[in-house]
């Protein structure tokens, strides 16, 4: 995705938001990959928004290098401004075409669901992995989720980006298109689920239950 843009949302709020409410979904990411010791390793973040995922990787589990990559401008500017002397750069999207083979690990949380062509996107993974690299892609917004259709509605009022209707399958079969070996496993909190009183995304508590063990996926694609 080439694409420039400003911000990813409409409002301050929104954006700032998704880094307050992603900490313990980031957390729960990082204890589900395989990859423990990232000492010696080169590390990706596609759609970084502010920054928040690589500092708090870094934190965990130290890592030699990281990108952090996304189209927004203010994104990039604030994910800079916020660190502290980890060893991370953030750099527009599309200076990934750099970066040939040079990844041993990628992440992305909640991000496909905005691109526009999946075909293209695992592809430029598949160029900036290393051989053997792993790209971890967890995602919860898939037309295979009984709340999308309300919930294309609501990001779709603050997105600066138009948001796709991709199922679970789409996602997959972008990657084995490439050659990538897939495999998923729900995402499943391993914690109490945070409940709120009013949420226009879980609109029950089942549903913020049902959604957690089932319908958001952490998958793994592996660079063959």
């Amino acid at each position: 995705m080439s694409l420039a843009i400003k911000t990813w949302a409409n409002t301050n709020a929104e954006e700032n938001a998704m880094n307050d409410d992603h900490l313990d979904l980031w957390l729960r990411m990082i204890r589900m990959c395989r990859e423990k010791d990232l000492s010696s390793k080169k590390v990706l973040d596609f759609g970084c928004n502010q920054g928040g995922f690589l500092k708090t990787l870094y934190k965990k589990n130290p890592f030699e290098k990281a990108i952090g990559v996304d189209i927004a401008e203010s994104s990039i500017e604030a994910a800079t401004l916020n660190l502290e002397g980890e060893p991370i750069d953030y750099v527009h999207t599309a200076f990934l075409k750099n970066y040939e083979d040079y990844f041993d690990i990628a992440y992305s949380h909640e991000v496909l669901y905005l691109l526009p062509n999946l075909n293209e996107h695992a592809q430029q993974i598949k160029s900036c992995l290393k051989d053997d690299g792993v790209y971890y892609a967890v995602i919860g917004c898939h037309i295979d989720n009984p709340l999308w259709p309300q919930w294309h509605k609501i990001i779709s009022d603050y997105s600066n980006v138009p948001v796709q209707n991709y199922s679970l399958d789409d996602y997959a079969q972008a990657f084995f298109k490439e050659g990538f070996s897939v495999s998923a496993l729900p995402f499943s909190m391993d914690d109490f689920i945070e409940l709120k009183p009013r949420n226009e995304y879980f609109p029950t508590v089942m549903d913020s239950l049902d959604y957690y063990t089932r319908h958001k996926i952490f998958f793994r694609f592996q660079k063959k």
